[in-house]
């Protein structure tokens, strides 16, 4: 399914479609030249948002949690990255570790934890589930809306203390679909013996997004000039507030500063590229997920009209973390949609290959809102077997496996980001 784009298909989306088919061999080997220079995140999934003038990644995910809304017709492209994946960290590997979130955040979670593990055993590892909920002292039983059952178990830590694992289970490897938003559990740190994917600093304990989209700018400088596109054509513009408190006032300046400045370069590109849309900014914690703490403004002079509540839904996010940090993002409207409701891509990716993705779609936001809300509805991507090669015969905006390509390289573009942003977060850098 290729969902309708309420903007006319013609103008700066379309030069950017055609200037990236037209390069598709250069963007491919730039590609394969950088992953020989950085390593990609375990896994990722990027959301990207399509205006019809840009096409941009909004939000890098590094604990992806819905694999279950792939199609699946794309398993086996997944169990072959998820192998290329294995590989890299532990090649002779025969017992992979999941730790999950808590499995009661959201009803149908557990099914992405299935689909993990489906994979996975499909590349020839023995799988099971270990969590961090002290609660659970025993290998215990969780229903799957099919009907089927998972078990997750306590983790132990080994008698010499540089391994976890399970009763009777040593891993080689342990796979993280937690984003550790409550802190660094000590049952983790200080592992020596074996691979922690992601690393524990990918978790936002003390990931920052100002860090990935400082080197999402990077990147999409060099692929500008190597396909001859504005930059700004798949970056949004960005700035960061710390030390800010909403429920009394503190860092208010900071903030409101930052949204006109930000205001007035989206102007100025509006100018430049004859489009006629309101800017918008889109003001988020600088760590944290699942949508919390998100709100949409067009005049700094809203900040100070914030209601209370709105004020204290946007202090606390996720495990009830208090934010001292905002991102100021520039705020790229969807003009996609679905039987009338606004959608937006979601691409997913393990390793360096995009193994599917899905549509968001809420039928109740607006375009210039947040989808990642309660009531918002998933369709899979219809990547085709061949999503990976565009139709160069075909006019732009009239072929999906060219727009799937495109969306998979813009995804592609934010997971290099991750990868550098990673590299330079580390706290224990390898010395070469």
């Amino acid at each position: 399914m290729v969902p309708h784009l309420v903007t006319a298909l013609t103008g700066p989306l379309l030069d950017l479609e055609e200037k990236i088919l037209a390069a598709t061999p250069a963007i491919e080997r730039w590609f394969r030249l950088e992953w020989q220079e950085h390593t990609p995140p375990f896994y990722c999934s990027v959301d990207l948002r399509n205006a019809g003038y840009k096409l941009a990644p909004v939000d890098t995910n590094l604990f992806p949690g819905g694999f279950h809304y792939l199609a699946s017709e794309m398993l086996p492209l997944s169990v072959q990255a998820a192998m290329a994946a294995i590989d890299k960290y532990c090649p002779d590997a025969r017992n992979l570790l999941v730790i999950p979130e808590s499995y009661d955040r959201h009803p149908t979670y557990l099914e992405n934890i299935a689909r993990l593990a489906q994979i996975f055993r499909q590349t020839g590892l023995h799988v099971r589930l270990g969590t961090l909920d002290p609660s659970i002292t025993q290998p215990t039983p969780l229903a799957l809306p099919d009907g089927n059952m998972l078990v997750v178990e306590p983790l132990e830590r080994s008698a010499n203390g540089r391994r976890v694992g399970l009763k009777d289970f040593d891993p080689c490897t342990i796979l993280l679909n937690n984003d550790l938003s409550a802190g660094l559990p000590d049952i983790l740190q200080n592992i020596h013996e074996q691979s922690l994917l992601p690393p524990l600093h990918a978790g936002w304990a003390l990931r920052r997004k100002h860090n990935h989209f400082t080197a999402y700018d990077e990147v999409a400088k060099k692929f500008g000039k190597l396909i001859g596109v504005d930059p700004w054509m798949v970056n949004p513009f960005h700035a960061r507030c710390g030390e800010v408190d909403l429920q009394t006032g503190e860092g208010q300046d900071c903030l409101a500063g930052n949204v006109d400045a930000v205001l007035a370069k989206i102007r100025k590109k509006y100018k430049e590229y004859g489009i006629k849309e309101k800017p918008f900014v889109i003001i988020k914690p600088d760590a944290g997920t699942y949508g919390k703490g998100i709100i949409s403004i067009r005049d700094a002079a809203e900040l100070k009209d914030l209601s209370p509540a709105q004020r204290e839904k946007m202090s606390v996010v996720k495990d009830g973390k208090v934010v001292s940090e905002l991102n100021i993002q520039e705020g790229v409207p969807t003009f996609e949609s679905i039987k009338d409701a606004v959608a937006e891509p979601v691409v997913y990716m393990i390793d360096r290959y995009v193994v599917g993705g899905f549509y968001r779609v809420h039928a109740e936001r607006g375009v210039d809102q947040n989808l990642n809300a309660p009531g918002s509805q998933f369709v899979p991507l219809a990547f085709a077997q061949q999503h990976a090669v565009p139709d160069l015969k075909a006019k732009p905006g009239t072929a999906a496996p060219n727009r799937f390509y495109v969306y998979g390289v813009v995804a592609r573009l934010a997971l290099l980001a991750a990868s550098l942003e990673m590299e330079r977060t580390d706290p224990n850098p390898e010395v070469y």
